[in-house]
C-alpha cells in the first residue's frame, strides 16, 4: 500500500497536483466538488479537525472500494474461459482509454487502475499475433482468493501459444507491487527462469512459503498472512490463446 493512500496525505497530494496542473474544461465538475472540500487551485488546503477526520475516513473507505473494484468484480465478461477462474486484467479490448461510442466504461477503468498505473493499446488487444495478453489470476480452482500461507501448483501446457515470450509475475494484493521476499524473485519467465523446461507436455509452477523438493527453479515464494495475485502474460499471442485451443490450469492447493 502506498503510505498516503488511506489517510489525509491523499488529499494533500491531490491539492498539490491541482496546483501544478492546468485547469481543463472536462474536469470542471470534479474540481468544483473538490472546492467544496477546501481543495482549490491557488488556495491553501487547511481543513479543521472535523473536516480532517471526515477526509481521513473517506480516504480509507475509498481505498477499500478501490480494492473491491480491482479484485471482486461480478461482471460476467471478466472470465477468459467459462471453465477456468482466470480473468481478463483489462475488461475492455477496443483501445487503451476505455472509451466506447456511448461513453467511458468507468467500471473497467477503475478496475485496471486500482491494480496498475499504466496502459497501452497493445496491452488490451485480443488479436492473434499482435500486442500481448494479460490474464489475471487471483483465485484457486474452488474460487478462494490466493493465500500466501498456502502452497499452490499451476499447470501450464506446452508449448505456450506465443511468438516472443511468456511469464507469470506475482504481486502483493495490498500494495499491487511485485511481491517482496528474501527469495528476491517475483516472476517466472520463459526466457530466463524457465528457458530449459521441455517444450512439450506440461510445466508445473509452484507458489507458496516453501519450495516443493526439487522444484526450486519453478517456484515463487509467498508470505503467510498476505494475499497475492498474478499476471500471466503472453507476448505475441497465437490463435490457440484466443479460440480455447490452449488453456492454463487453475491454481490448485498442494496439501
Amino acid at each position: 500500500m502506498l503510505r498516503w493512500e488511506d489517510n489525509i496525505q491523499f488529499w494533500e497530494r491531490l491539492h498539490k497536483v491541482l496546483q501544478e496542473e492546468p485547469a481543463l474544461e472536462e474536469f470542471r465538475p470534479m474540481t468544483g466538488m473538490l472546492a467544496m472540500l477546501g481543495i482549490e487551485q491557488g488556495k491553501p488546503f487547511a481543513p479543521d479537525a472535523r473536516m480532517k477526520g471526515l477526509l481521513e475516513r473517506a480516504a480509507r473507505d475509498g481505498r477499500a472500494q478501490m480494492l473491491v473494484a480491482g479484485f471482486a468484480s461480478s461482471r460476467p465478461d471478466r472470465f477468459v474461459w467459462p471453465d477456468r477462474k482466470w480473468e481478463y486484467a483489462t475488461l475492455r479490448y477496443e483501445n487503451g482509454d476505455f472509451e466506447l461510442p456511448t461513453g467511458i466504461d468507468l467500471e473497467a477503468r477503475d478496475r485496471w487502475f486500482s491494480q496498475a498505473v499504466g496502459m497501452s493499446p497493445k496491452m488490451v488487444l485480443r488479436t492473434p499475433g499482435a500486442g500481448s495478453l494479460y490474464w489475471l489470476g487471483l483465485r484457486d480452482k474452488d474460487g478462494a482468493y490466493l493465500d500466501g500461507g498456502k502452497t499452490y501448483r499451476l499447470s501450464v501446457p506446452q508449448p505456450v501459444p506465443q511468438k516472443l515470450f511468456w511469464s507469470v509475475t506475482v504481486y502483493d494484493s495490498e500494495t499491487r507491487s511485485q511481491i517482496q521476499t528474501d527469495q528476491d524473485k517475483a516472476a517466472l519467465r520463459s526466457l530466463v527462469e524457465l528457458k530449459d523446461v521441455p517444450k512439450t507436455g506440461t510445466t508445473d509452477l509452484y507458489f507458496g512459503p516453501a519450495a516443493p523438493a526439487g522444484k526450486e527453479g519453478q517456484w515463487i515464494k509467498t508470505k503467510p498472512g498476505k494475499g497475492w495475485f498474478v499476471y500471466l502474460r503472453l507476448y505475441g499471442p497465437d490463435g490457440p490463446a484466443f479460440d480455447g485451443g490452449w488453456k492454463p490450469g487453475d491454481f490448485e492447493e498442494v496439501r
